[in-house]
């Protein structure tokens, strides 16, 4: 595998950035946070309100990273073998062919995941941590990168099923769009009349081999021992908060870890800062706690806390 400088990677982020906001305007922050996820490897929650751009998102993103895309609408009555595939009797052969399902992809858009029972949605958990899927007792490898950008709405509450928090913690992040300032909206509603259609038309920017040397180079940012011990103070923090029930795993130390590399490598430097890791704690860290039952009542949530915790932890010198 060709080994990129950090120089050409922070290079090739722009690029991409660049043609995602010709699609999805006044966002730049949220789509570099999404970028960011991609170059650690890892899969994506994002949770708001309907109309808000997550399937643009997922499939814009898609086409200018140069990978093959997939979409799972989440139904109540969706299977497992319908997002794995299955095997069927071929009667030509007089043998059973396994007919791929859509994980078998690089970018799957699991569309409003939690629409879907605890039985199809653990479909997903061994791809998404092992990149695997076994049927009738056959093991699959994924084709690399495999990334699960799963959606879905905070304000259903009828016909949802909420998910498991060990499906939660194999997300990378979770992020929130947020509703577009007025400017933005005026421009989204004058590039509709320029294009006189509701479909874009983006430039492939990279192909998914050079997005795997670019995850490699990621791989290669070194983290200096006073940051290492940063992340871990913070993550440690958020089981000792009075107003947290449980606290994040190590899982949530290693996610700060990957995401704080991949955000050093988009802005060009081959060593991490603090400041890659305080850009995306709460995002790695918020939906790996469960805070108290009654922690809403003190004006409390996981975002709140956790920017208290980063205000507090002392911020280590890198040299």
């Amino acid at each position: 595998m060709v080994k990129l400088k950090v120089e050409n990677v922070a290079e090739t982020c722009d690029r991409i950035l660049a043609e995602l906001t010709t699609a999805v305007v006044g966002k730049e922050l949220v789509l570099r946070k999404i970028l960011v996820g991609v170059l650690a490897n890892s899969h994506i929650l994002i949770e708001d309100y309907p109309g808000l751009a997550k399937t643009v998102i997922a499939k814009s993103l898609a086409v200018t990273i140069g990978c093959k895309f997939a979409r799972v609408q989440f139904t109540p009555d969706l299977l497992p073998a319908d997002i794995t595939g299955t095997y069927i009797y071929n009667q030509k052969s007089s043998d059973f062919e396994l007919r791929k399902g859509p994980i078998f992809t690089n970018i799957l858009l699991a569309d409003e995941i939690n629409r879907s029972p605890p039985k199809t949605q653990s479909a997903l958990l061994e791809a998404m941590q092992e990149r695997q899927t076994t049927l009738d007792g056959k093991t699959h490898l994924l084709d690399n990168p495999f990334i699960v950008i799963a959606t879905q709405n905070p304000i259903e509450f009828e016909g949802v099923y909420q998910l498991p928090e060990a499906q939660l913690d194999r997300f990378i992040m979770r992020l929130q769009i947020g509703y577009p300032d007025k400017d933005s909206e005026i421009e989204i509603l004058k590039r509709r009349i320029t294009r006189r259609t509701d479909d874009f038309s983006l430039k492939t920017i990279v192909d998914s081999t050079t997005l795997l040397e670019m995850q490699d180079t990621v791989e290669g940012v070194h983290a200096d021992d006073g940051v290492i011990s940063y992340i871990t103070d913070i993550v440690r923090e958020t089981r000792v908060h009075s107003q947290v029930e449980i606290g994040a795993s190590p899982r949530g130390s290693l996610a700060l870890l990957k995401l704080g590399r991949a955000n050093a490598a988009m802005s060009g430097r081959d060593y991490i800062l603090p400041d890659d890791v305080k850009a995306i704690c709460s995002e790695a860290l918020s939906h790996r706690m469960i805070p108290k039952a009654a922690s809403w009542v003190k004006g409390y949530d996981a975002t709140s806390i956790i920017d208290e915790i980063v205000r507090r932890v002392p911020v280590p010198r890198v040299d």
